[in-house]
């Protein structure tokens, strides 16, 4: 799916703004018909959960309901009328004053709707868009639903992060010809120092169509005719990480020389491969150095903030770090769009986290209900999964910063049934991307030994927490659990091998001479006994702490106003750690290749 732009043939309107607001609180259906006058207003794009003081709304399991009034310019006479929801977590039904125009399942892609037929050119209209926010055992990511003994309905979910809902990225109208570009995908090549860009793009109608690439300076390096080609740019700039270089192919339907309409997708020359042990871009090894992050922040919840997007780009920047995992969900398009122009290389996930049942029966995992069955996560969940997948690669496929598919976050792939349910959605990666390694985060109880899925995937991405779950605040101990358990890995599969998430939880101000949990100092000794492991390993790829910043979670006694393994506090404060991280990511920039930034 093509993200919304002007053009010369096209217009964008941002619906940004405050919307009325509300919560389905009597039961209705799920519809909508008349006007919203709760009084309530939410900001978009933001979760709403911590906008109100109301725990009413804040801990709602349901549907809730935005509402505005819209425009249409008057001069969008010839073209189609589009709308398009950036995110509406986890479901997004649409109306068009009273009438239902469609819904999308899946809380972190964007869909849109041709509304053209319901709205008139210089005429204003009612937009209501419902989200719910409920999870299943065929949803993802997945959960369930509860009905506490005063009837409140309680959502139950697997994953560590809180579960914000609403409206958390932009919404847009947005025109377009009724002969139009509707997909572009761009797969680039090196051939000596000649860029080979494979294009092919999708018309609403059969078309003639041209391509054109233009330099970052606007000069024309090549062109094409036809839908689908090649096009070879001499002396080709390569993207490579820490020194983007971005190149724009122009699309155009013409007809009799005439411009039906002109989209430009930007794409970087540069190829990603697994050799042996190696993980390499441009033919050159790269080692990952980084976090796994959130999109979260305080108010705002998940809700997109620009703000937010240029400063934590400027930390990672500082802390010396190269990359990041888009954990657990796909982030937004402007994320993807600004490490593209700044980079940052990016491992990107799909929202399945929490396929796991095992997690009910602690680090030992002695899961009393089996993960994959008829009756927990079974071919509906497949099939949301799958979907997912598709969504992900057609929205980022054209992103130079995205090196590797995370298809799921610590699944419970030492059990019997997640073969079955894994190798088809591989496969289904594969079909749909054949250029980028595909990978998944190993949860801390699969292991080399019990673990029933690893050798379907190209890089082993391990999330261990040896110093802090096991063996807390036993260092020396848990030095030689990892070292053993890493090596493990290492001799029986043979692939390149990096860590996803380590870390320990650290509140800022606690200080102890001792090897003490929750301390600074701790975080900072726990990060360098890991770093000692990773670099005594000739095969180890990358390191990418957990997490970047601390973030929000659902209740429970082992978290402390959220989960606080971050670097960084929730309002991006460093902590010791962060200064730890730097100097060891700086100075690995003359020690390891790939990873200068």
């Amino acid at each position: 799916m093509l993200k919304p732009q002007m053009s010369p043939t096209r217009e964008l309107i941002s619906l940004d703004g405050l919307w009325a607001f509300d919560i389905e609180r009597d039961s209705r259906p799920q519809a909508w018909t008349g006007t919203l006058d709760s009084g309530l207003e939410a900001a978009v794009p933001a979760s709403y959960n911590d906008l109100f003081v109301d725990s009413a709304i804040r801990d709602h399991v349901g549907w809730a309901w935005y509402q505005r009034k819209v425009c249409v310019p008057r001069r969008w006479t010839s073209d189609r009328i589009f709308l398009r929801v950036d995110a509406a977590t986890h479901e997004g039904r649409v109306y068009v004053n009273d009438s239902f125009v469609g819904q999308h399942i899946g809380g972190y892609t964007p869909f849109e709707m041709d509304i053209t037929d319901l709205v008139a050119p210089g005429e204003e209209f009612r937009l209501t868009i419902g989200v719910n926010n409920e999870l299943t055992n065929i949803t993802i990511p997945p959960g369930s639903i509860t009905v506490a003994q005063d009837g409140r309905r309680q959502q139950k979910y697997l994953h560590d992060f809180y579960n914000y809902a609403g409206l958390s990225r932009s919404v847009w109208l947005y025109s377009a010809p009724q002969q139009r570009v509707e997909d572009i995908t761009v797969v680039t090549d090196i051939e000596g120092t000649t860029g080979v860009v494979t294009y092919d793009v999708q018309a609403s109608a059969p078309s003639t169509v041209r391509v054109r690439a233009l330099d970052a300076s606007g000069t024309q390096v090549a062109e094409a005719e036809g839908a689908a080609g090649t096009l070879r740019i001499e002396a080709a700039n390569l993207w490579k990480p820490g020194a983007a270089y971005l190149y724009n192919l122009v699309a155009e339907i013409v007809d009799n020389g005439e411009v039906i309409d002109s989209y430009t997708q930007t794409f970087g020359v540069r190829t990603v491969e697994v050799r042996g042990a190696e993980f390499l871009i441009n033919g050159e090894p790269f080692y990952f150095t980084g976090f796994g992050k959130h999109e979260d922040s305080p108010v705002r919840g998940k809700g997109h903030d620009d703000a937010y997007l240029v400063h934590d780009f400027q930390l990672l920047e500082w802390v010396g770090a190269n990359s990041f995992r888009t954990s657990h969900y796909p982030y937004a398009e402007e994320v993807m769009d600004f490490a593209d122009r700044h980079g940052i290389v990016v491992i990107d996930e799909t929202a399945a986290v929490g396929l796991n049942l095992a997690v009910q029966g602690g680090l030992a995992g002695g899961a009393t209900t089996p993960t994959f069955s008829p009756e927990t996560f079974n071919d509906d969940t497949q099939a949301a999964h799958a979907q997912a997948i598709r969504e992900l690669i057609a929205r980022d496929k054209n992103h130079p910063s995205v090196v590797m598919w995370c298809i799921a976050n610590e699944p419970s792939s030492n059990e019997e049934g997640a073969r079955e349910y894994f190798a088809p959605l591989v496969e289904l990666t594969r079909t749909l991307d054949p250029t980028r390694p595909v990978t998944y985060a190993v949860v801390m109880f699969a292991t080399f030994k019990n673990d029933r899925i690893a050798d379907l995937f190209d890089v082993m991405c391990l999330n261990r927490y040896y110093g802090w779950y096991v063996a807390t605040g036993d260092l020396a101990t848990a030095e030689t659990y990892l070292k053993g358990e890493l090596q493990g890995w290492v001799d029986k599969f043979g692939k390149p091998i990096m860590m996803a998430e380590y870390g320990a939880d650290t509140l800022p101000g606690l200080h102890s001479v001792w090897d003490m949990p929750w301390t600074e100092e701790y975080q900072a000794d726990y990060l360098d006994m890991n770093h000692r492991v990773f670099d005594s390993i000739p095969s180890f790829v990358g390191e990418q702490v957990w997490n970047f910043a601390d973030f929000q979670t659902s209740n429970g006694i082992h978290r402390v106003d959220g989960n606080r393994k971050g670097v960084f506090t929730r309002d991006r404060k460093p902590k010791s750690a962060a200064h730890a991280l730097r100097t060891r990511w700086r100075g690995l920039e003359n020690q390891k290749p790939g990873t200068s930034n």
